[in-house]
């Protein structure tokens, strides 16, 4: 027998990959084809299973449903309505999932504007500011260590030949964070800034420009953010910091 579900909060084709191998791993699962795009997973079944034991397979961070046939049809009929959606709400709906990113680079600027307020030097305050941005962005990333390699391998180009640079990454931004808070070989951290964020920022143009709608991994799986051109801001930010304090 074959049933048609529903799986919401799939984001990439990490997401994808993670969700179909689950199902496929079920003994009563003769076959699973998952889409994306349709946000929906064809199951072949040689004894049908109860959705708990799918949803329970899949994990909390995705849901799955019975395909309901009655809202597929209606779905349908509302896009072949000549009426189009405007495109302002989806614009919206982009910069509130953004809002997080911008929440913590404002933090982390006044943080380190606090830090330095008593005798202010802009090159102490552009270590401060880098070290605290490797730091909370390594924090977001252990948050759901298990689930960030999957979506970071899916833009960044070295991440794609070495899998393991993937689970050492949030590891790589923790040292690199305290190295330039405590002032710790910091023309080390800083060539190493631009070699590792120089390397992502490429994977990065490379998504914009394809126009591929994957998740971004900055702030790790554990926040929803599209990647967009915020992200390749925040990591040119960080390279023209690091080619100033080299050169100063």
């Amino acid at each position: 027998m074959q049933k048609e579900y529903s799986v919401k909060g799939m984001t990439c084709q990490g997401c994808k990959a993670h969700v179909e191998e689950a199902l496929q791993k079920l003994v009563t699962v003769d076959e699973a084809n998952v889409s994306l795009e349709k946000e929906q997973a064809e199951i072949r079944f040689h004894q049908e299973v109860s959705l708990e034991t799918l949803q329970e397979a899949i994990g909390d961070k995705y849901s799955i449903s019975p395909k309901n046939v009655s809202d597929e049809k209606h779905t349908t009929k509302k896009e072949s309505s000549p009426v189009e959606a405007e495109p302002i709400p989806e614009e919206q709906s982009k910069l509130k999932q953004l809002q997080p990113l911008f929440l913590i680079f404002f933090y982390i600027t006044a943080a380190s504007i606090l830090i330095n307020w008593a005798d202010f030097n802009i090159s102490d305050w552009m270590f401060d500011f880098m070290g605290l941005f490797f730091i909370v962005f390594s924090f977001f990333k252990f948050l759901d260590y298990k689930g960030f390699p999957s979506s970071f391998k899916m833009y960044d180009p070295l991440a794609k030949i070495l899998p393991a640079y993937a689970w050492i990454y949030p590891f790589l931004e923790t040292a690199l964070g305290l190295f330039f808070l405590f002032r710790f070989q910091t023309d080390i951290a800083l060539i190493a800034t631009l070699i590792i964020l120089g390397i992502t920022t490429v994977g990065v143009s490379q998504s914009l420009f394809s126009k591929r709608k994957i998740k971004c991994a900055c702030l790790g799986t554990a926040l929803n953010l599209p990647m967009t051109e915020a992200t390749f801001t925040e990591n040119t930010i960080m390279i023209v910091m690091s080619v100033i304090m080299l050169i100063m």
